[in-house]
């Protein structure tokens, strides 16, 4: 139980990895502030892990509004009596090609998968340091953290400037004891990414774009997630850890 009487908030929770992260925090010990923009779908993810045994308790947020971040934030630690763990999931894509986005939906996948990581991020090491003890700060990046795909130009933007942005922090907030990681998913099946599955030429893709020749699953990611975020990796700070089957060791001549 790594995680037995701990505080984690984590945003963007209903989601399939955000979702999966939640059982898997809650079945090691820990309590949870379950966020995500629709309070109704977090309501839900709550009560399912406490039907479970789980304890958590749902929170409306929207990552792009500072306010109700730090809001949020102050309302999970008085909540769980402990906040130790933040989990930055919370985030949004577009697919088009570059030449046809708009500067609005550029600056809304900016706004919340870079701009929303930070001020969570912030706004968690803020109460972590108020409270004279170190954390853990865990944030999702993604293969396109590393390399680039077409028709992604501001999702891809956006990876590459979290990992960046991890390294900084973690450069920053090393002196308050306080860990900054981020994950680097490959193409995860969830809800959200069903439909390449449904179809066959696409299926077939994904399975080639991956030197493991298939797609991951949550809790794949999720294990990876719970280690950057526990004791097991206490000298792990700064790290984008890539979990891709492979999909950026190279490519299938």
């Amino acid at each position: 139980m790594r995680f037995e009487d701990k505080g984690v908030i984590i945003t963007g929770a209903t989601g399939g990895i955000g979702r999966e992260t939640c059982f898997q925090f809650a079945a090691e010990g820990a309590s949870l502030a379950v966020t995500d923009l629709d309070l109704e779908l977090a309501e839900r993810l709550a009560a399912e892990i406490r039907a479970q045994g789980g304890k958590a308790t749902a929170y409306q947020l929207d990552v792009t509004d500072v306010d109700r971040t730090v809001e949020v934030v102050a309302a999970a630690a008085a909540d769980l009596g402990s906040l130790d763990v933040a989990f930055c999931n919370a985030g949004i894509r577009e697919i088009v090609p570059a030449q046809e986005l708009s500067i609005e939906e550029f600056r809304r996948v900016i706004d919340v998968n870079v701009t929303g990581v930070f001020t969570t991020a912030q706004s968690v090491a803020k109460h972590f340091i108020a409270a004279g003890k170190g954390g853990a700060i865990v944030n999702t990046a993604s293969t396109l953290g590393v390399v680039a795909a077409n028709a992604r130009c501001a999702y891809a933007s956006s990876k590459h400037a979290v990992v960046g942005m991890t390294k900084a922090l973690a450069m920053d907030l090393s002196l308050h004891n306080i860990r900054v990681n981020a994950i680097g998913p490959g193409v995860i099946r969830t809800p959200l990414t069903e439909r390449y599955f449904q179809d066959p030429e696409m299926h077939e893709k994904i399975k080639r774009l991956h030197a493991m020749g298939r797609a991951g699953y949550p809790p794949e990611i999720a294990k990876g997630v719970l280690y950057l975020a526990s004791e097991d990796a206490s000298f792990c700070t700064g790290t984008h850890l890539v979990i891709d089957g492979g999909w950026t060791a190279g490519k299938t001549m």
